[in-house]
């Protein structure tokens, strides 16, 4: 495949993977939506689909990779580095553009959303300040109450727990996709195995979201958390930089360890 092909495929499969990922999120969270507070199952699910929808469209272009982790363990796994920058940049481009029509798409909700007293001007403001975040907002703004649509964070910040719980939940997924559906240059996913992929994927959100919201995906995280930080929300609130490198690395992390244990036990 050429490295225009890759590129596209990359783009456009990240992109989709992103604007459903990011839209079910943005349905259980936005005040105007019909699916607010479906919960954590329908989070879990949303996310699962669509990696199986990105993958699909992706994979005759590219072999959808859609995850710098997976690519990363990819070229570990073969030895090939050639091709490490045009997936990487497909795959932040393409995050972006979803999380751009993410917006575009519930733009009225976010909105509404943002606008609300109770949500963003109400009682508890002084009481979360009063507790303690006055030390956080003296380094950057707060994390905005529409930033878990566009990346993730952790319930607990503690840096040490909140990195191992990437790397493990990015380990699981990725010797997944190592040991089934890959073809034996390792391009990518066939239909099988994007299917397989995306029930690992709504696994990992169920047993191992919890602590993080799993990234498992650093262009997942990043691309849309610099979208966050562009785009003309009222009240969005900060992006909360201060975490952000954790779900870039941790799942880079954890998909290196992933191609060392598939060398080591499957090669």
């Amino acid at each position: 495949m050429s490295s225009s092909d890759i590129f596209i495929g990359e783009t456009i499969g990240t992109a989709v993977l992103i604007l459903l990922g990011g839209g079910v999120c943005a349905a259980v969270t936005l005040k105007a939506s019909k699916a607010r507070n479906a919960g954590w199952l329908a989070i879990a699910f949303g996310w699962g689909f669509a990696v199986l929808t990105g993958a699909y469209i992706s994979a005759p272009l590219s072999g959808a990779h859609l995850n710098p982790a997976v690519t990363l363990a990819l070229a570990i796994k073969d030895d090939d580095y050639s091709n490490l920058a045009t997936y990487w940049g497909g795959q932040l481009l393409g995050a972006m553009i979803g999380a751009v029509l993410v917006w575009a798409a519930y733009y009225g909700q976010f909105h509404a959303h943002l606008t609300d007293r109770e949500i963003v001007g109400g009682p508890g403001a002084q009481a979360t300040k009063s507790a303690g975040v006055k030390a956080v907002e003296a380094e950057e703004p707060a994390a905005g109450p529409v930033l878990g649509i566009f990346s993730t964070g952790p319930e607990i910040r503690q840096a040490a727990q909140n990195l191992a719980t990437e790397i493990i939940g990015t380990l699981v997924l990725v010797l997944a996709i190592l040991t089934q559906g890959l073809n034996d240059k390792g391009n990518g996913l066939g239909t099988l195995g994007a299917l397989i992929t995306a029930l690992v994927v709504v696994s990992i959100g169920l047993s191992l979201g919890g602590p993080t919201g799993y990234a498992i995906n650093p262009a997942r995280d990043l691309g849309p958390r610099i979208v966050h930080a562009l785009l003309p929300l009222p009240n969005k609130g900060g992006s909360d930089w201060s975490y952000a490198w954790i779900p870039v690395a941790g799942p880079l992390i954890g998909g290196a360890i992933a191609a060392g244990v598939y060398n080591v036990a499957f090669a």
